[in-house]
């Protein structure tokens, strides 16, 4: 297995984002020219993108473009320019419940917008596309932990759909033009400088706020909480290492990152209350639609083929979390 490559050029798309972020300081702190492609869209604090955005700028290796995957010339222009050796697409409108409201935007870029990335593979070639699925994939499945042998052709919300999409297109084209494609199917991942959408994240405002949290199914839920820095830890392991060809001709592999141990909704809120130093007010709602009871990650494959799973406890990441979370807003 080949190690990260520091002479490579690097193309994050969602540069800003939480993980673009923390990926492209890992790739920068080992000597690695880093090109960030972001929307900076409002979709949560851009404030916040920013405040990333800032630290990323600093390194001289780092480039930013501010553009849309949606708009196809200001892709290819980004390719013609950089050409690029190995892309990262993790630019996507994120979230659940906001598709069922927000559907257009899923559409332009989650679809459009992974078809212009494609494209530009396929025009310019690059070594190897790394690209963002999600736990989400897997739906309602009963069998658990979830595996990449599993079928998900059913899927609960349009965000879903959109990354199983994704996965579809990825194998076509791989198949087609010979592009060396890895997909991330990522399970809930946290942590400092993380999104303001997400439940731990919005649990946390409010718990220091004095408001209740709402807590839906009642707080009969499962998920496997996974960290960003095993996250982006499993992505480094993959740049360098496109893979093998399979018995159709697409060089092209699915791989689940997750902490292979699902979390009681209600204990992670206990440990989330005792990092904070305070006490929740609760509400508690029925399931909302798109949501499921449990995500459960097999990551056999990637320690088979990479020697690494994710590791770190709930303790440990959400009490960096909240120091983070903490000095943060002392400042603001």
């Amino acid at each position: 297995m080949n190690t990260l490559d520091p002479s490579k050029r690097y193309l994050i798309t969602g540069g800003a984002g939480f993980i673009g972020y923390f990926l492209s300081k890992a790739l920068l702190e080992k000597g690695a020219e880093v090109i960030g492609f972001d929307n900076m869209n409002d979709y949560y604090e851009v404030s916040l993108k920013e405040d990333r955005l800032a630290i990323l700028k600093k390194e001289p290796k780092y480039h930013f473009i501010k553009a849309d995957l949606a708009d196809k010339d200001a892709v290819f222009s980004a390719f013609e320019k950089f050409k690029p050796q190995i892309v990262v697409n993790l630019a996507a409108q994120a979230g659940v419940r906001y598709s069922i409201d927000c559907p257009d935007a899923y559409i332009q870029s989650n679809i459009v917008g992974f078809f212009h990335i494609l494209e530009a593979c396929r025009n310019y070639p690059v070594e190897h596309l790394v690209f963002a699925s999600s736990s989400s994939v897997y739906g309602g499945n009963k069998k658990v932990p979830f595996s990449t042998d599993d079928k998900v052709d059913k899927p609960v919300s349009l965000y879903a759909a959109t990354k199983k999409s994704n996965e579809l297109m990825a194998y076509s084209y791989s198949k087609l033009y010979g592009i060396p494609l890895t997909g991330l199917r990522f399970f809930t991942v946290y942590g400092p400088m993380g999104r303001p959408d997400m439940a731990y994240f919005k649990f946390a405002k409010k718990i220091m706020a004095g408001e209740p949290i709402q807590i839906y199914n009642n707080g009969d839920m499962m998920r496997d909480f996974t960290y960003i820095d095993d996250i982006v830890k499993g992505v480094e392991n993959m740049l360098c290492n496109p893979p093998d060809e399979d018995e159709n001709g697409a060089f092209y592999k699915i791989y689940n990152i997750g902490n292979h141990k699902p979390e009681k909704l209600m204990d992670y809120i206990a440990v989330l209350e005792k990092c904070l130093g305070r006490k929740a007010k609760k509400e508690y709602l029925p399931m909302q639609p798109g949501d499921v009871y449990e995500t459960y990650a097999d990551v056999e494959d990637l320690m088979k083929d990479y020697g690494f799973k994710p590791e770190t406890t709930i303790e440990e990441g959400l009490g960096r979390f909240a120091e983070w979370f903490l000095e943060y807003n002392k400042e603001r």
